[in-house]
């Protein structure tokens, strides 16, 4: 019954796209404000807020784990939140990595043209999975995911470092670093919403975008 169960979560489109658009110039003022002030104008403000938004996450993924066990599905309305929430931390991440110009809004519903997360609602999900994920997750996606995001974080740290000194004399961010420094949060987000039950579906080893999604979720989130 497991290798069913696994063999389903590996097969599964994932229904999920993630990015942050790469802008056609860069202020340098902003980059270098980020650089010195963010700390005190973006992270305390957000993360002061962002730290309730996280215990009523911890609470909603309780909830959700009996729901999904009873039920057989995610409540919309818990599910809506925990994306609301992945939103939110992807917009303060887009500016923490200088991936995008302009202040992340502060809230579950801003709307910021510059990053996009989209998701489809799952109408069911597997009992079997949340099962697995619960008491096995550590070993399966934890763990060999971890592995690769902590090389992928450190490579991560450099390619910020040079994108800076890019954008601080040309104003322009490099496409191809722009597209790893977001295929490594792309990758980060995959592995969240999977290990918080939002998907049944195994997320993938890799930075690219590979999802069927398009345009049409947009009204589902």
């Amino acid at each position: 019954m497991v290798d069913i169960f696994l063999v389903l979560a590996f097969t599964k489109s994932l229904l999920m796209k993630i990015n942050v658009t790469l802008q056609d110039s860069y202020s340098r003022g902003e980059l270098i404000l980020r650089t010195l002030f963010g700390w005190l104008y973006i992270l305390i403000p957000h993360l002061f807020v962002l730290i309730f938004v996280q215990i009523g996450v911890m609470f909603v993924n309780f909830i959700s784990f009996w729901a999904i066990l009873i039920l057989g599905k995610y409540p919309r309305g818990l599910w809506d939140f925990v994306v609301k929430w992945m939103r939110w931390s992807l917009r303060l991440a887009a500016r923490t990595n200088n991936l995008a110009d302009g202040y992340p809004g502060i809230g579950l519903n801003v709307v910021d043209d510059r990053i996009q997360f989209e998701m489809e609602y799952p109408e069911t999900s597997s009992r079997g999975l949340v099962l697995l994920r619960t008491f096995f997750g550590f070993l399966y996606i934890l763990i060999p995911h971890g592995i690769c995001l902590l090389f992928l974080s450190l490579a991560a740290a450099f390619v910020k470092i040079i994108a800076f000194w890019i954008v601080l004399f040309t104003g322009k961010y490099p496409a191809g670093m722009h597209e790893f420094m977001v295929g490594v949060l792309r990758w980060n987000y995959r592995v969240v919403a999977y290990y918080y039950n939002l998907t049944d579906t195994y997320p993938p080893f890799s930075l690219k975008d590979m999802s069927p999604v398009n345009n049409s979720l947009d009204s589902n989130i």
